[in-house]
Order: structure tokens, then C-alpha cells, then sequence
């Protein structure tokens, strides 16, 4: 709003310093800096309120060390996250940008979720909480909405490089690069990183690339969903969850930069998406948000994130990736979020495996998801989140660095 407000007042009556608010990197700033205010300042009220309201974590003997004496803690801590985020967001984004209208959106609508969630697990003192197929049935829902919309919207474009041509009276001229609608997307390190999902529907024959959302929103659907979950499965001991997922932004916040400035995109040789720039905004907001929130949920934490911040977090992490065109990235970026799952997915698989084979269930690991394996083992938490959080830090860099290693 008030990048309209400036610019209004800058082209009316010239008023001073309004053209600061033309700068992608004036508002980025601004809002991480207002959601680190708010997510400190409004963190504490919210705690209280919370504490007010007794609308503490109820906590399931794991026999875990130092796990009852979380019991109480305030949860639901994910308002925290998602009002710091939005604040900012309205104030200093452009908020006709299709982009910012979609994590708008992704925010609100997988918060709603995860809010019921939670809501359910206290109030109803229903520790399944919100059954699983309507949290999927959230998901897949957000996924065909966020997939149909890059797909279909006219505005979500690429843009092809500006080439020089020599013409018949040998002069050099420079011919400027056309917007059109893409379904490619970057394959980390191979050469010709490029992959058109219409490629994989060209058996159809000619006019394939009308089909292409036959592949693509499928796609956008179970990285909205394994991503959400993901984060969600890591979202288990004090300043994990948050500290991880604030580097993964952090990191896709570089791509968003790079892919949404025809300099850079040129140099790097990565897709030039037009008007994805204005990504730095949410994406700065988002970062605040999270290290703001970490100050209340670093060990020991005086409030949980919930379902209401975890779900919240996947989703715009999947979203922010399927957008800058880097979703293949997930499972190295994600890496955190992807050991946590596949942990899951192997220990349960395995139990339901021996249990048929030999009449008794086994383990791979003493408990999943994985940090609560090396809980077991009896590292501290902190320790555990710490040399995670270093790991998250090393994988960002390797994502980073494909943007030139192919």
C-alpha cells in the first residue's frame, strides 16, 4: 500500500525521498526489518495471550529427555510467523503482482489449516487433531490453485534473451527478447539444464503444449503437499523447524533475485522471469518473520510454531521454488525437510514389513522422524538443532553453486 501511496505523491508533488519506495532493495529492507520488529514485539503479547487463554502443547510421552517439561507451552506460535510476514508484505510489496497474490494466498490458506489443526488438538483435546485426508485435501487444493494459476495466467511469463543480428547491410542490431508462456524449468548440473514438461506429453502430437497442465499441475500438487508435510515432520524440537526454514528462504531468495533481473539472469545463464523480483519482498518479510519467531522458540522454547506455522512454511518454501522455476532443487535445498520424511516413510514401511514377515515389527531407527532418533542417543536438542542447522547452511551453498556448476 504504501508503494502506491509514494508513488502517487512522487509523481503529483514531487514529495521527497517518495522515489526510495521505486527501489526493490529499499522495500526489501524495510520489510525485514518491520517483520523483526513485529515478530519480537507482537511475539511477546501473542505468548502471553496464549498463556492467558492456557492454550498450551500437550505432550505425548515418547520417553524423551526433557519432553514433559514442554508440557503447556504455548502453541499455535505460527500466528506469529504468518501476522509478521503479512504485515510488511501489504504495506511494501506491489500487490498487483500475480506472485505476491499467490504467496498472499498460500500463506493464508494453508494457516487456516494448520490454525484448525491446532484448534482441534487443544480445544477438542483431540491429539489426532485435523484428520489426514482434509489436511491433504487442503493441500491438493492449494497446489491445483497455485498450479493452474502459473500455468494459465497470462502475467506468469519468461522472457528470452536479447540477441544481436547482423543484418543484409552488415549491421549489428540488437533485437530485444519476446515474453511468451514457458513450462520449462532449470535440471541442476547437466549442461542444457533445461526441462519442458510439455516434452513429457509430446507423444500426444502437435498442440502437446496446450496438454502441458496435464503433467504440470500434478507436479505443483505433490511438491505443495511433500514439502508442507515435510516441514511439518520437522517441526519436533525447539528452533528446528524455523531455523531451518529460514535459511532454505534465505537461499531462495538469491534465485528469486537472480531470475528476476535481466542482468544477472543473462551472466548466470538462468531463466529471466519477469516481475518474479518483486519475490524479495514477501521473501525478506518471510526471513524476518522466521528469525523473529526463532528468539521465542530457540531452546528452551517459550512458544511452538504448530501446524498453523509448519504447514504455513512448507507451503510457501514449495510455492517460492515452483515459481522461480527451481523445484528440482527441493529435494537438495529441502534436504533437512526430505531426511525427515523419507525417515518416516522407511521406519513405518519397515515396521509394517517385518511385522508381516516375521510376526513382530522392527525398527531402522530408535524413533522417527530423525532428530528424535539422535534424542534418543541421547544428544541434547540443542546440539541436534545446531549441527542441523550447519548442515542446512552446506546444503544451500551446493544450491547455490548450480547456478554455474553444470
Amino acid at each position: 500500500m504504501l508503494y502506491y501511496l509514494f508513488e502517487y505523491l512522487e509523481k503529483q508533488y514531487q514529495f521527497p525521498g517518495a522515489t526510495l519506495f521505486q527501489f526493490l532493495t529499499f522495500r526489501a529492507a524495510m520489510a525485514v526489518l518491520l517483520s523483526l520488529i513485529l515478530a519480537t514485539t507482537l511475539g511477546k503479547r501473542i505468548i502471553l495471550f496464549l498463556r492467558h487463554k492456557q492454550i498450551g502443547e500437550t505432550v505425548r510421552d515418547l520417553g524423551l529427555d526433557g519432553q514433559q517439561e514442554k508440557q503447556g507451552t504455548p502453541t499455535m506460535g505460527g500466528l506469529i510467523i504468518i501476522m509478521s510476514t503479512l504485515v510488511p508484505v501489504l504495506l511494501f510489496a506491489r500487490l498487483d503482482n500475480i506472485y505476491v497474490i499467490l504467496l498472499i494466498i498460500t500463506t493464508i490458506w494453508m494457516g487456516i489449516i494448520g490454525f484448525i489443526d491446532d484448534y482441534i488438538k487443544i480445544f477438542k483435546k483431540n491429539k489426532k487433531g485435523l484428520k489426514g485426508r482434509f489436511k491433504i485435501l487442503g493441500q491438493v487444493v492449494l497446489g491445483l490453485m497455485v498450479g493452474a494459476t502459473l500455468f494459465f495466467h497470462p502475467e506468469v511469463t519468461m522472457k528470452d534473451k536479447n540477441k544481436s543480428i547482423i543484418t543484409e547491410k552488415f549491421e549489428v542490431r540488437e533485437v530485444e527478447g519476446k515474453e511468451h508462456k514457458s513450462t520449462k524449468t532449470n535440471i541442476p548440473f547437466f549442461k542444457n539444464n533445461e526441462l519442458d514438461y510439455a516434452d513429457l506429453i509430446s507423444w500426444i502430437g502437435e498442440g502437446a503444449q496446450s496438454y502441458a497442465w496435464l503433467i504440470f499441475i500434478p507436479i505443483v500438487i505433490f511438491i505443495v503437499t511433500a514439502v508442507s508435510n515435510g516441514a511439518n515432520l520437522t517441526d519436533g524440537i525447539d528452533g528446528l523447524a524455523a531455523g531451518t526454514s529460514a535459511i532454505i528462504v534465505l537461499t531462495l531468495g538469491i534465485f528469486a533475485w537472480v531470475s528476476g533481473n535481466i542482468i544477472f539472469s543473462d551472466y548466470l545463464d538462468i531463466f529471466y522471469i519477469p516481475r518474479a523480483g518483486e519475490l524479495i519482498v514477501f521473501i525478506a518479510a518471510f526471513v524476518g518473520a522466521l528469525v523473529g519467531f526463532l528468539w521465542y522458540n530457540a531452546y528452551p522454547a517459550q512458544v511452538f510454531m504448530g501446524d498453523t506455522g509448519s504447514l504455513t512454511i512448507g507451503g510457501v518454501i514449495a510455492v517460492i521454488a515452483i515459481i522461480v522455476r527451481k523445484e528440482l532443487l527441493i529435494p537438495l535445498l529441502c534436504g533437512i525437510f526430505f531426511a525427515e520424511s523419507l525417515s518416516v516413510m522407511m521406519q513405518v514401511s519397515y515396521f509394517k514389513f517385518t511385522k508381516r514377515k516375521y510376526g513382530e515389527g522392527r525398527r531402522i531407527f530408535l524413533m522417527s522422524p530423525i532428530h528424535h532418533h539422535y534424542q534418543k542417543k541421547g544428544y541434547h536438542e540443542s546440539k541436534i538443532v545446531t549441527r542441523f542447522w550447519i548442515i542446512g547452511i552446506l546444503l544451500a551453498i551446493v544450491t547455490i553453486v548450480t547456478l554455474k556448476v553444470r
